[in-house]
């Protein structure tokens, strides 16, 4: 059924398990390490042998003292707890929210090395070659979709007064659906808000030529698409 079968209980498995956790954990932390995202290969690594070794772990407990231990409960709490982890890779930043794709690999490499730690070692070199060819095609298959897309996240910084009301007027004057609008004024102070919108644009309007006419209506300063 397997074409790697590492679950026997021996030293040389346990070298293989741990060295396979190892490099599968740094491959996918190299590969978002090289695009300056998430925690880098030492992290990954570091989760994906740390997954391993409990399940390690828990077999070799299972073998000492048959019936002491809990596999799928000592999984189940690295994947929890894990999450722990990958929270805190996430941040805020103005109207963006990055990290996200990088918690969620931090997760992944857990699940990777749980995988590993039992035994499972194609399972495991198959999610992380499919994860890695993922990764790289899935952002140019979404450029080319959303070339094509009529909806549209707007962030827009304006000056204080009556700007928003206009703005919104414009967007359904031009028959735009307006899906999201949501007015931030915490600038207040500096004659400045934002404002935060979702639109559909109608087919008889060009994005990026819109975009621009949006722009030249008096008191908006910046417009940036998401």
């Amino acid at each position: 059924m397997f074409f790697l079968d590492v679950s026997a209980w021996t030293l040389q498995n346990i070298l293989i398990r741990l060295t396979a956790a190892m490099v599968l954990g740094g491959l996918i932390g190299i590969d978002r390490g090289g695009k300056r995202r998430g925690g880098g290969a030492r992290t990954d690594a570091v989760v994906c042998v740390g997954a391993a070794i409990v399940m390690m772990t828990g077999q070799c407990i299972e073998i000492r003292y048959p019936g002491a231990a809990d596999l799928t409960r000592m999984a189940s709490q690295v994947v929890s707890g894990v999450g722990f982890l990958g929270a805190g890779s996430i941040m805020v930043s103005g109207h963006q929210v990055k990290g996200l794709t990088s918690a969620a690999g931090i997760w992944i490499c857990a699940c990777i090395g749980l995988a590993v730690g039992i035994g499972f070692l194609d399972g495991a070199i198959l999610t992380t070659v499919i994860l890695l060819a993922g990764l790289h095609i899935l952002p140019l298959v979404e450029e080319r979709l959303y070339q094509y897309s009529r909806y549209v996240i707007l962030y827009v910084e304006a000056d204080e007064g009556g700007t928003s009301a206009e703005f919104l007027h414009r967007l359904k004057m031009d028959g735009c659906k307006v899906d999201r609008f949501d007015v931030d004024k915490s600038g207040a102070g500096m004659q400045s808000f934002t404002i935060l919108t979702t639109i559909r644009l109608p087919r008889d309007l060009k994005r990026d030529e819109y975009i621009e006419e949006l722009y030249r209506i008096q008191g908006i300063r910046s417009i940036d698409m998401m």
